[in-house]
């Protein structure tokens, strides 16, 4: 692949957006390679979380702008979907997915950053959906999923003024769980990867699972399918380690199983 680069160390997948010349602006091409890349970390048995960062001084700087501007309606329609369909994979992903965000993260990379179940940025990060200033609205989710992560008002502000924000803000909003100096993203990224690589991975997916359905539907719902998933781990052999461990206090030696 030309435009994303992936590296596999310790259970955790790297995949990085390499176009740094077009401050990884998300074309087709990227996001085919992005996806394709994606479904390779996701189907790998020894990938427990995928990080996703970018190369240069962006982590996406937004949708192709080069790309978009002669689209009709059709074709307007269907790249939003085809990006759309990329991002909600990663959001479905049964693995923990955390964005390294090192520079801009505008317009699609916001919705790309949001895409994830959490965000690290560097101190030098900026966040924004400008898209109303281009004539469009959002279109990878954007309208979707930064109300559910920082409430309606707020992001009705972002979206209808297209405003960029510095990291510092973003983190006081809640759009980003921390934010370090440039020289430490990475370090802090995987150092969150590792702490969730530690414990029992079918209990991280279930926890996962169950966090994404309740935010999609009312507590009654919600707390049903938490049974389901507590209970689904008693089956499990982890369970058995983890509690005979903290029983008998000692290390614990997950299988995974």
């Amino acid at each position: 692949m030309s435009n994303i680069i992936t590296e596999i160390n310790d259970h955790v997948a790297i995949l990085k957006i390499n176009r740094p010349k077009a401050l990884n602006a998300l074309n087709d091409e990227v996001l085919k390679e992005l996806g394709e890349a994606f479904a390779e970390a996701e189907a790998n048995e020894d990938v427990y979380v995928i990080i996703i960062t970018g190369e240069g001084k962006a982590f996406v700087a937004g949708a192709d702008i080069a790309q978009m501007k002669d689209f009709g309606a059709v074709e307007g329609k269907a790249f939003g979907a085809f990006g759309n369909g990329v991002f909600m994979a990663i959001e479905n992903s049964v693995k923990p997915v955390i964005a390294a965000v090192n520079g801009f993260a505008l317009g699609g990379g916001n919705e790309l950053a949001l895409a994830c179940d959490m965000r690290i940025a560097s101190s030098k990060a900026k966040f924004g959906q400008p898209e109303v200033g281009l004539g469009i609205t959002p279109g990878f989710g954007g309208t979707q999923r930064l109300p559910r992560v920082v409430g309606s008002a707020k992001a009705m502000e972002l979206i209808l003024t297209g405003k960029t924000i510095k990291a510092e803000e973003a983190l006081e909003i809640g759009l980003v769980n921390k934010v370090v100096e440039p020289e430490a993203l990475m370090d802090e990224a995987l150092a969150l990867a590792q702490a969730i690589c530690q414990n029992a991975q079918i209990a991280v997916r279930q926890s996962k699972a169950c966090i994404n359905r309740g935010l999609q539907t009312d507590m009654a719902t919600g707390t049903a399918f938490e049974a389901e998933a507590f209970g689904l781990c008693f089956a499990t052999e982890d369970q058995k380690e983890g509690m005979s461990a903290f029983v008998e206090k000692r290390e614990k030696n997950f299988k995974n199983r």
